[in-house]
C-alpha cells in the first residue's frame, strides 16, 4: 500500500467489516491454560477445546495460540489423538490472560479489491478485571506476523489529544452490509466505563471510518449472567443481510424476558439502510444454567459461523433441538453442529467468545462505490 494510506480511513480506502458468513482464510483461537477462569471444571476445558480446532480445522485454517513450546507439545498432542487435521494448525507461542480473543484481538476488515486490514481498538479486561495486559497485546502481535495494514481507532478530546477506543468483538455483530447492532448497556452505560467522556456520537463516527459501517441499531440490554454487561453476541446476531435471529425467553418470570421482549421490539421497528424492515428470526433460550449458585450467560445466539459450518453451543436443554433446527433453516447451505457447552459456559464465554476469523483475502461481495446512508452523527468521508 502507498505510504501515506494510514493517514486516511479505512472507510475512505474502501474497507469494511465483513459479515461472519463470508469466507474466512482463518479461524484465531487462544488455547486455555488458566484453572481460575473455570474453577472446578477446568480438567474438561481443553478437550473441548480440542474438538473445536477438529471441527474448524477440516474446514479452514486455525492459528492457534500457546503459552509456550512446552504447551504447544502437549496441546499438538492432544489434537492429534483427537484427529484434527494438524497441516490446518498453525501455532503461536505468545502467553496470554485469557482466551476470548473475539474480545482481545483485531477486528479485521477488507476492502473491494480483496484486500485485508486490521483494526486494533484497545482492550482494557472489559473495564472490570485486572489481569488483560498480555491480552491486549495481541493485536500488535498479529500485525507483526501477518504484515497486513492496522489502525488503531481513536476519538479526539477538546484539546486535540488522541484517545484509543476500547472495543470488545463480542459487543457488536454486522451484516457485511452497513449495519451494526450493539447494546446500550455496553458502550453507552457511565457504569461500564469503556470510553469515559466519548459520546454517542464519537463511538458512530469511529464506527464509520474504522468499519465501514453505515447504520448502527442499539439495542437495550444482554442477559442475565453476562460479565460483560452486555455484549450482543448473547442476543442477537445477523444471519444475512437483511435477516436476524433474536434470542426471546417465553418465561414471564425470567430475568431475560423483560430485556429480550425490548430488544424484540426494536429489532421489528429497524429498518435497512434502503428502508426495508429485516426479517426477524425467534430463537429460544436455555433454561437458566446455574452453578455454585451462580446463573451464567447460556445463550443459542453464541454461535460461530466458519467455512461451511456453524458451531452452536449446547446445554442438555429441551431447546437445544429447536435451536439446531432454526439455525439449520437460516443457514442451509452450512452444516450445523452442536458443541455441549455446560462446562464450557461456567468460563462466562462460549464459541463465539472464544473464536475471531480473518477474512479470506478476495473482492468483496458488496460495492462500496454505491453509496449509503450515512450513519447518525457521520461525515462523509
Amino acid at each position: 500500500m502507498p505510504k501515506d494510506s494510514l493517514t486516511k480511513t479505512p472507510r475512505q480506502l474502501g474497507y469494511r467489516m465483513p459479515a461472519e458468513w463470508e469466507p474466512h482464510e482463518a479461524t484465531w483461537l487462544a488455547w486455555p491454560h488458566n484453572p481460575e477462569d473455570w474453577p472446578g471444571k477446568f480438567s474438561s476445558i481443553p478437550w473441548l477445546y480440542a474438538e473445536i480446532v477438529r471441527l474448524l480445522a477440516a474446514r479452514e485454517r486455525v492459528h492457534l495460540i500457546v503459552e509456550n513450546a512446552a504447551m504447544r507439545r502437549r496441546v499438538r498432542g492432544m489434537l492429534d489423538r483427537t484427529g484434527a487435521n494438524l497441516d490446518q494448525v498453525t501455532f503461536h507461542d505468545w502467553p496470554t490472560d485469557r482466551g476470548w480473543t473475539r474480545d482481545s484481538g483485531p477486528i479485521f476488515v477488507r476492502n473491494p479489491q480483496g484486500r485485508v486490514a486490521l483494526t486494533c481498538w484497545r482492550f482494557n479486561g472489559w473495564a472490570k478485571y485486572d489481569d488483560w495486559h498480555l491480552d491486549a497485546k495481541l493485536p500488535g502481535r498479529m500485525t507483526k506476523l501477518l504484515g497486513l495494514p492496522a489502525w488503531q481507532p481513536f476519538v479526539r478530546s477538546e484539546d486535540g489529544a488522541k484517545h484509543a477506543i476500547v472495543l470488545e468483538g463480542g459487543s457488536i455483530d454486522t451484516n457485511g452490509a452497513g449495519s451494526l447492532m450493539t447494546t446500550a448497556e455496553c458502550l453507552l452505560s457511565d457504569v461500564q466505563q469503556r470510553n469515559p467522556g466519548v459520546s454517542r456520537s464519537q463511538l458512530e463516527q469511529a464506527f464509520y471510518d474504522f468499519l465501514g459501517i453505515d447504520q448502527i441499531i442499539f439495542l437495550g440490554r444482554g442477559i442475565a449472567g453476562d460479565d460483560t454487561h452486555g455484549h450482543v453476541d448473547d442476543i442477537a446476531r445477523f444471519v444475512a443481510p437483511a435477516t436476524i435471529v433474536a434470542a426471546v425467553e417465553r418465561d414471564a418470570s425470567d430475568a431475560n424476558h423483560a430485556p429480550l421482549a425490548e430488544n424484540l421490539f426494536q429489532l421489528k421497528a429497524a429498518r435497512t439502510t434502503t428502508g426495508k424492515q429485516f426479517t426477524i428470526v425467534e430463537l429460544p433460550m436455555p433454561c437458566p444454567v446455574i452453578f455454585r449458585r451462580q446463573r451464567v450467560p447460556a445463550s443459542y445466539a453464541n454461535f460461530y459461523v466458519a467455512n461451511g459450518v456453524v458451531l452452536v453451543p449446547t446445554f442438555h436443554d429441551r431447546n437445544d433441538r429447536l435451536a439446531l433446527n432454526i439455525l439449520a433453516e437460516v443457514f442451509p447451505d452450512r452444516e450445523v453442529i452442536g458443541v455441549h457447552s455446560m462446562d464450557l459456559i461456567w468460563g462466562l464465554g462460549a464459541l463465539h467468545c472464544m473464536t475471531q476469523q480473518q477474512p479470506a483475502a478476495r473482492p468483496a461481495d458488496v460495492d462500496l462505490s454505491a453509496g449509503a446512508p450515512v450513519a447518525a452523527g457521520g461525515q462523509k468521508p
